[in-house]
């Protein structure tokens, strides 16, 4: 998967004065388990020269063993991952790249509490079986039979930018930046 992942960034040319014309600093890459939101981020955090952060690094125990488990989260099982979340996203100043499924519009609301500018939600949608297919391909805590809770409780936003997730990576990467530029 680095691999892949350094041979799209380094197809593409952004010039340095394009680079500085990017709009947003917070950047919250989202969508359900399997969407691509880490292999996305780490691309579009390397073009931006923006630290990527990984959301699921930043929840509690609990809620790892619970999706090991199969048992899905709730509103207030996401609410200390989500507030940890808004916390680190303070404290990048000068540009970040988060990878956060960010379901609900309460979820985003959360996240970009006391942000400013406030960040960019670029949304992967992808149909149900893709996403399958990716989850049962990867490692990972969250199992293929909690995807459709994650579905049930997707509210699909109304003001990200909406990236196909099954185009190619470079397509959803090239589309992103000049949506930022």
């Amino acid at each position: 998967m680095r691999k892949e992942i350094l041979t799209v960034a380094s197809n593409l040319v952004f010039s340095p004065i394009q680079m500085k014309k990017i709009k947003a600093k917070i950047i919250v890459v989202m969508g359900v388990s399997g969407s691509g939101k880490t292999t996305l981020g780490n691309v579009l955090s390397e073009q931006l020269h923006f630290p990527f952060i990984e959301g699921d690094d930043y929840h509690p125990t609990a809620n790892i063993q619970k999706m090991t488990q199969g048992i899905a989260l709730n509103d207030e099982d996401r609410k200390p991952w989500l507030e940890a979340l808004n916390k680190v996203l303070k404290q990048q100043s000068s540009g970040v790249v988060l990878a956060c499924s960010a379901l609900k519009k309460s979820y985003r609301k959360q996240l970009s509490h006391g942000l400013f500018p406030k960040p960019r939600y670029v949304f992967i949608d992808c149909d149900k079986a893709a996403l399958e297919k990716r989850m049962q391909a990867r490692e990972h805590f969250m199992p293929t039979s909690l995807l459709q809770s994650q579905l049930d409780t997707l509210e699909k936003p109304s003001d990200a930018l909406v990236v196909n997730g099954k185009k190619p990576l470079e397509e959803q990467l090239t589309y992103i930046i000049n949506d930022l530029i």
